[in-house]
């Protein structure tokens, strides 16, 4: 099995140099739960050729230091290769920026938050059984974003929501699964970058606060990756993965 790991980030500045990119971070998190698997880091950002919808089982996208409103080179292809997966009916689960432009993609919208740079770690809900939706577990998770998604999808439902984020996680009437979180993080990587964004986008109380909100969490080393794992492995629909998976 062979997954495509879709990097859009940025190389790492000196200050992350110490840390691997972030393509290869997603690697380290899920390799120990596809160890069968070959994960291929393909550098959207730096504008690598992307490959067809089926040349591989499975694709991941990655977080972006930018929006889905951003015009680049490499944005659009990376638009229309979600298209061609979707329509190739190939799994593919996005993380942060990836959740956000396959919400966009998809026929939803995402944009800017209003409120504070949302940077270290918060407590998420998972959907549960009740009518209104809640009883679901919570769990604590790292975030770095200033876009969310604001309008869900046809055919998508949340699965999971903070306070700072009606639209934690999606999953999809196709095979389709995106997280606005960043399970594949270390506390150590997500304080680096909250120090590198001190006086631009924090500013003041806000990185204290930021690295405080990570005092306490107890943030699982393999959030999600079991079940990103199975997904991918199973090629199912998002919503049926995730209505078989409720107790």
């Amino acid at each position: 099995m062979r997954i495509a790991v879709l990097d859009c980030c940025c190389p790492n500045p000196e200050e992350l140099s110490r840390f691997a990119s972030v393509g290869d971070l997603i690697i380290d998190w899920l390799q120990p739960h596809m160890r069968q698997a070959e994960l291929v880091r393909i550098d959207a950002w730096g504008g690598e050729t992307l490959p067809k919808s089926d040349d591989f089982d499975g694709f991941i996208v990655s977080g972006s230091e930018l929006g889905v409103y951003d015009e680049t080179n490499w944005m659009p292809p990376v638009r229309q290769l979600l298209l061609d997966i979707r329509d190739a009916r190939r799994p593919v689960f996005g993380i942060c920026f990836g959740h956000q432009l396959m919400a966009d993609t998809y026929g939803g919208k995402a944009e800017k938050i209003k409120a504070t740079y949302a940077a270290g770690s918060r407590r998420f809900q998972q959907a549960g059984n009740l009518p209104d939706g809640s009883g679901g577990e919570q769990f604590d998770a790292y975030v770095l974003h200033g876009d969310q998604v604001t309008s869900v999808p046809p055919g998508a439902m949340v699965t999971c929501a903070a306070g700072h984020c009606p639209v934690g996680a999606l999953a999809y009437d196709f095979p389709a699964m995106s997280v606005q979180f960043h399970p594949e993080y270390e506390r150590a990587y997500v304080e680096a970058v909250i120090d590198l964004m001190d006086g631009d986008l924090l500013k003041g109380r806000e990185v204290a606060d930021s690295h405080k909100s990570m005092e306490t969490a107890q943030v699982a080393r393999d959030l999600y990756a079991r079940e990103v794992a199975q997904f991918l492995r199973e090629g199912v629909s998002g919503r049926e993965f995730v209505e078989r998976s409720r107790p």
